[in-house]
């Protein structure tokens, strides 16, 4: 193989595995929750809600701070929104998923109790209650969600720049792709030139 070939093959290589997708982890109440919350939207003409992966991270860490809470009747859907009152290292959380206030702000953080978390109760724990205001918002475009012992929590995004989730390594990730992208068309072009 020639040497400008495998220039050329390097950096096709390296592009391909940056921009693969990481591997979904897949719960089946997470899953049938998501389900159960875009089934409940159709009934009421509303577009369907997306993954979305740092939501998901998001979740599953407020998820894994309220795993010891006990359920009462103070804690699950009764819970108001706006977690980051309950949760003191709300900040760090976000820090983990490598998210900020800034684009998180319009965002919702609901987190509810189930035992057992049965999927039934699950998804009543949503749709007929306090959170059913939230559920219902067209604003919301984007679901994350996570589950921890008898704790499930859903977080909502929106499509704005203040509710996106977008992670604050995405936009240099994305302008890292645009220049190697440059480069390869670029070295594409020169080859074909130099033939």
């Amino acid at each position: 193989m020639a040497a400008w070939q495998l220039f050329f093959l390097l950096p096709l290589f390296l592009f391909s595995i940056l921009s693969t997708n990481n591997l979904v982890r897949c719960d089946d109440e997470d899953d049938a929750l998501l389900q159960g919350i875009n089934t409940y939207r159709a009934s009421l003409n509303l577009t369907a809600l997306t993954k979305n992966d740092n939501a998901e991270c998001l979740a599953d860490e407020v998820a894994d701070q309220f795993k010891n809470q006990p359920c009462t009747n103070t804690t699950g859907a009764n819970t108001v929104p706006g977690t980051e009152t309950q949760l003191p290292n709300y900040p760090t959380l976000l820090a983990k998923c490598n998210l900020n206030v800034s684009n998180t702000r319009d965002g919702n953080v609901m987190p509810a109790c189930v035992p057992n978390l049965v999927p039934t109760l699950v998804l009543s724990n949503f749709t007929q209650s306090l959170y059913s205001g939230s559920l219902n918002d067209t604003k919301y475009t984007g679901i994350g969600i996570g589950s921890e012992g008898n704790w499930i929590v859903v977080v909502l995004t929106t499509n704005t720049s203040e509710g996106s989730f977008v992670t604050y390594n995405a936009a240099s990730f994305m302008s890292m792709t645009g220049v190697l992208l440059y480069q390869l068309v670029f070295l594409l072009v020169s080859s074909f030139l130099l033939l």
